[in-house]
């Protein structure tokens, strides 16, 4: 596996165009492998997140099973006169001796883009229908309802830092709310979807269960940006 750091230059419209259609975003990602074809039917899983750390720290970061090549990226959306051979314009690193170092009872800081769902219904005569979550309560919890079968436990705040009446004890925040609507090339109608970024920390439990996650992603919509937890070092 390959986890592969891209900065986007926010000021050239390459960059925003990409940044305001989840679909571009996916096709530019799909088009950084030669041998996956457009129009094959089985693809390797490959995921994306875009970190909006500040208006002029844009982050592309996608987990890959190869190494991708981003040189229509540099071209479109970031420094191209600035790359060389050793500096194209990304970076990409060999994920595989990571998650293999991961051990149960380890503590890391986390971070991951999802669209957090539930089927619901409006009448009791009509079929359920998946609906986002709209409220931070809501978002918490469908992440902390996943964290056991998911390999992970959300650290809890110390003691004299908990607010149980508002549903924060837990070491994690949800940000960044967007909701994006969108069309697909070649397909009536539109996308709409709800997307969320929690920041925490967490407890390893299972670290094959753990790994699974990090590699094929947690969550709908996987292909739009949402899925990819990465894990930082405490501290």
């Amino acid at each position: 596996m390959h986890l592969t750091r891209f900065r986007l230059h926010t000021a050239r419209s390459g960059a925003r165009c990409l940044l305001s259609s989840p679909q571009a975003m996916h096709a530019a990602v799909m088009s950084s492998f030669p041998h996956i074809l457009p129009t094959a039917e089985h693809t390797p899983r490959v995921l994306w997140r875009i970190d909006r750390n500040t208006t002029a720290e844009v982050m592309l970061f996608v987990l890959s099973p190869d190494r991708p090549d981003l040189t229509h990226l540099v071209e479109q959306a970031g420094w191209p006169a600035a790359a060389t051979p050793d500096n194209p314009g990304w970076q990409t690193y060999a994920y595989t001796p990571f998650l293999e170092r991961l051990e149960k009872g380890t503590a890391w800081n986390f971070r991951l883009t999802a669209n957090p769902v539930h089927n619901a219904r409006t009448r009791d005569d009509q079929p359920t229908k998946r609906t986002a979550h709209l409220t931070s309560r809501h978002q918490l919890q469908w992440l902390l309802t996943r964290q056991d079968a998911a390999g992970f436990r959300v650290l809890a705040k110390p003691e004299d830092r908990r607010h149980t009446e508002h549903g924060d004890e837990h070491q994690l925040i949800v940000r960044d709310q967007r909701s994006l609507n969108f069309g697909k090339r070649g397909v009536p109608g539109r996308v709409t979807l709800t997307t969320v970024t929690y920041d925490g920390r967490l407890e390893v439990t299972e670290p094959d269960a753990l790994r699974r996650v990090l590699t094929t992603g947690l969550g709908k919509a996987k292909a739009y940006g949402c899925g990819l937890m990465t894990l930082a070092p405490v501290g």
